[in-house]
């Protein structure tokens, strides 16, 4: 009997996934923006992100996908499918070439509405609309106020109307949900599937929060990162992402940049919080609490569109990514900085305290917070060790998914959305564009993980100034700028303490080839400093 119940409900199962992913789904892809991997509820966080979480709880979480280990390269990957160095975008230039396709681009000859609501990123000439989406509302740029609209945020393509926010203020978090329902109603409206690019800019700097959502995480951040990173850690293990036995990294190391050298910060590491002075530890727990009050406005956004698409009744069949681009920023040192991106640091006390986080602040939160955000891994955004490359990701599709709330190990990185949106909307990668060959995709695409079916490895490559990875298996092997290969074993090892380059050389060899092959292949042309 009990056999037969079990029967009955595969089929019954079965049955349902066939009937309801007969359509074409949307796809909702949202993006966060300088999210560490710990920083929501389902990933170990103390921020309340209820939202995330439940499209977690109905979806699948990724614990080893990975990115470019920055805002623009990350971008670029992400759109076209491709390494940032192939689609134009290896560092912090644009805009995307002409040998790469856009999500959009491949989506629209397959019957789909494009829209892109946020951060853009990828050059001011070759806007979204230049790439293939039919309505744009955003920053072209990478980081601004989010108080302000004017001149930051346009509306594209020129003419098209507007919302106005002279009464009720503007916040681009808020706004960005406002025009992402906007444009999901005219994609309703047209009676075809459409595609979401919800690209937010948070919690990338400036720190900007209401101060009622700041006012809920001040408390918390008192206690400082130490203690912060071993709640997270604890929360983790209860979670199932990582090991029982894996121990709490040290305090990150600082690597050096200009700005740092100049602050006295540079290849140092960030110091305890209970050795810091009491002044010094409000700024930093009011930095940080703006910081987690950003990430807990978005999530209320991104509830808006989910309950919007509930109302509608399109929730069952729209599959649903969230992702971050790239790890937590460490920008400059322990204390971050103020007013611009820079060696400038103010330190807040008293009622001043109360104005960071306001219309006339501009400030980062550091290096500390940073390596507490990215709980438990080494380093941060820009390099290639797992604080700068581990993105926490969600793909929920009620209509088309086996597994629920299950945890996917095996490693994945930014071009499988594109190889995934293609089959999800059953279109055609194309090997031309406008006249101009298209590289073909780097992805697999992740249909088979959603339906419960193991997916092969293959191996993974980044670069970014010098920093660079490779993730075969087990095995990665992982350089700062102008340093030596380090080898980890990651079945082990995933917090890459114990080096074992110097015991295995020719595993060091075989990958450091492997890489240097890939990058003659993509076109990585920023690595003459960098060491065998």
């Amino acid at each position: 009997m009990k056999k037969l119940l079990i029967l009955a409900a595969g089929l019954l199962f079965g049955f349902g996934f066939t009937t309801l992913a007969k359509e074409k789904p949307n796809i909702l892809l949202i993006l966060a923006d300088d999210l560490g991997w710990s920083d929501i509820g389902c990933y170990g966080s103390e921020i309340k992100t209820p939202n995330i979480d439940t499209l977690a709880k109905g979806g699948v979480r990724f614990t080893q996908f990975y990115n470019s280990a920055r805002c623009c390269p990350s971008r670029a990957s992400l759109l076209t499918g491709l390494h940032p160095h192939q689609a134009g975008v290896p560092d912090m230039r644009g805009p995307l070439n002409e040998r790469c396709a856009t999500i959009p681009e491949v989506l629209k000859p397959a019957g789909y509405r494009c829209y892109m609501v946020g951060k853009w990123h990828l050059g001011n000439v070759v806007n979204p609309v230049v790439r293939g989406f039919d309505e744009f509302y955003g920053m072209l740029g990478g980081f601004n106020s989010f108080w302000q609209e004017k001149p930051y945020y346009s509306r594209l393509p020129e003419g098209r109307s507007k919302r106005n926010y002279a009464t009720n203020g503007f916040y681009s978090t808020d706004v960005f949900a406002d025009y992402a329902l906007d444009f999901i109603n005219e994609g309703q409206a047209q009676k075809k599937p459409w595609f979401l690019y919800l690209a937010f800019n948070a919690a990338h700097f400036p720190l900007h929060a209401y101060e009622e959502d700041i006012a809920k995480y001040e408390g918390t951040y008192q206690q400082g990162w130490d203690k912060i990173r071993e709640q997270r850690l604890v929360r983790q293990k209860q979670l199932g992402l990582v090991p029982k036995d894996l121990q709490l990294t040290p305090r990150s190391n600082i690597p050096v940049n200009k700005f740092n050298q100049e602050t006295g910060w540079a290849d140092k590491d960030n110091p305890a919080w209970d050795a810091l002075p009491e002044d010094r530890r409000k700024d930093l727990a009011r930095r940080m609490a703006v910081y987690a009050a950003m990430v807990d406005r978005m999530d209320r956004a991104i509830g808006r569109v989910r309950e919007h698409l509930k109302r509608t009744g399109q929730l069952e069949n729209t599959a649903i990514f969230f992702l971050s681009d790239n790890g937590a920023c460490a920008e400059w040192d322990p204390y971050g900085f103020d007013v611009s991106s820079s060696a400038t640091n103010i330190l807040h006390r008293g009622d001043d305290l109360k104005n960071v986080g306001g219309p006339g602040s501009y400030v980062s939160y550091g290096s500390g917070w940073a390596n507490a955000c990215n709980t438990p891994w080494r380093l941060y955004k820009h390099y290639g060790h797992e604080g700068g490359i581990s993105t926490p990701c969600i793909m929920n599709w009620p209509a088309g998914m086996k597994g629920k709330g299950e945890l996917v190990t095996r490693p994945s990185y930014l071009p499988d959305i594109m190889a995934t949106c293609v089959e999800l909307a059953g279109a055609v990668y194309p090997k031309e564009l406008k006249g101009h060959e298209i590289l073909p995709c780097e992805g697999d695409s992740l249909v088979p993980v959603l339906k419960g079916k193991t997916a092969k490895s293959r191996p993974i490559f980044m670069e970014h100034e010098g920093n660079r990875a490779v993730r075969d298996g087990k095995w990665k092997l992982v350089a700062l700028d102008h340093k030596s290969w380090e080898l980890y074993d990651m079945e082990k090892d995933r917090t890459e303490m114990n080096d074992l380059a110097a015991k295995l050389p020719n595993k060091v060899k075989e990958l450091s080839n492997d890489w240097e092959a890939w990058a003659k292949r993509a076109n990585v042309t920023s690595t003459s400093g960098t060491k065998k």
